[in-house]
């Protein structure tokens, strides 16, 4: 990952880890508080009911005139008889001294002098120790899970975007080299021309070429970053706009020595101008680029249907089904960027236009357009 990569990584994963670890405390906190009250509230009926126990079993032991047996208290209970003639008084029924939670009963109402019956644990501390230590372990738990989850949710988040910044990065690095070629030639050019004093067709031949190479590189940057306004498709004659595009590269095509071999027939579809220049400017363009030199390009047009066929690299088959995505090229032999036959399949869907390829590795490859008036 690159600095910015890094930087969005971090970022949402210290927020997505600072929620996580906010919702956890508050959730540790609000369940620690509701089971620190059902404690509070289990140990005082507890010691109520021990207090209520013993008491009832001193009332009947005096109204029965039998002795007292006192029950044996479970471990971390303890309980106090206290006659009447202690003369202590209790302010509070339920209280805590020295780490013990106390309960207060009258209830033996001085039978067999006895006044008060007190219970008291201490278990409410132990098990307020352990509940603390439980939840702060459950706390650490959860958070890690979080942690793992977040890192591992991290990296998918962080997986199309960093594709799509190799893909701005390669596509970046394409036009760098795709521009170098005609600005060098028009450099070169321009030199010679200024040295020699004369501008000899041979000059003028290669100004042209690098600046129609340029000028395409621009309409397809413009598509693809401008935002246009609305333009209102028109019943457009194919014909004229195609013979202006073979006739736009025809400089590039005799540097290449490539024979353009065409069937035109006039053939109407509703378009706006615009884009089917662009369309058939990248198809022939495109043929144009991997075709060899002293080689053939067959261009058909009738109606409803258009075909461009050259005679160059060719596809390879697990790569057809690739050739329309953005910034992808199906060969590094020739230059591009990969955003030629993306902008082709655009418009032919935004216009209903069938579009079909085949091709061979060594032998050339076919596009075919078809659409319904």
């Amino acid at each position: 990952m690159n600095k910015l990569e890094k930087k969005s990584f971090y970022s949402f994963l210290a927020l997505y880890l600072g929620s996580s670890l906010l919702f956890v405390l508050l959730s540790g906190f609000w369940y620690y508080s509701a089971q620190k009250n059902a404690l509070e509230n289990t140990t005082y009926y507890k010691l109520q009911h021990l207090a209520d126990k013993i008491s009832s079993l001193v009332i009947n032991a005096h109204m029965t005139s039998s002795s007292l047996n006192l029950p044996k208290m479970e471990s971390g209970y303890e309980y106090m008889l206290i006659k009447s003639s202690q003369n202590k008084v209790y302010e509070k029924s339920y209280f805590e001294k020295n780490g013990f939670k106390v309960f207060v009963s009258s209830a033996p109402q001085k039978h067999l002098s006895i006044e008060y019956v007190v219970t008291k644990t201490d278990e409410f501390h132990k098990s307020i120790d352990a509940l603390g230590k439980n939840v702060l372990l459950a706390m650490v738990f959860i958070f890690i899970t979080i942690g793992l989850i977040s890192w591992m949710l991290s990296r998918l988040f962080m997986r199309p975007i960093h594709q799509k910044v190799k893909e701005i990065e390669d596509f970046v690095q394409d036009i760098s080299h795709e521009l170098n070629t005609p600005i060098t030639a028009l450099g070169m050019s321009s030199k010679r021309a200024i040295q020699k004093g004369v501008y000899d067709e041979k000059i003028l031949r290669n100004i042209s070429i690098s600046t129609k190479q340029l000028y395409s590189i621009y309409q397809s940057l413009a598509y693809l970053s401008f935002s246009e306004a609305k333009q209102e498709s028109e019943l457009l004659n194919l014909l004229p706009v195609l013979e202006r595009s073979i006739k736009y590269y025809s400089e590039l095509t005799h540097a290449k020595n490539i024979n353009i071999q065409t069937d035109l027939n006039k053939a109407t579809l509703t378009i706006v101008n615009t884009k089917v220049e662009l369309l058939f400017s990248n198809l022939i363009s495109n043929a144009i680029k991997y075709s060899m030199p002293d080689t053939n390009i067959h261009i058909i047009l009738k109606e409803g249907f258009f075909s461009i066929e050259d005679e160059g690299v060719g596809i390879e088959q697990e790569k057809l089904d690739e050739i329309f995505e953005l910034y992808n090229r199906s060969s590094n032999l020739a230059g591009g960027f990969g955003v030629g036959l993306s902008i082709v399949k655009e418009i032919c869907d935004e216009f209903q236009i069938n579009i079909n390829v085949t091709s061979e590795l060594e032998k050339g490859s076919r596009f075919e357009l078809s659409w319904l008036n």
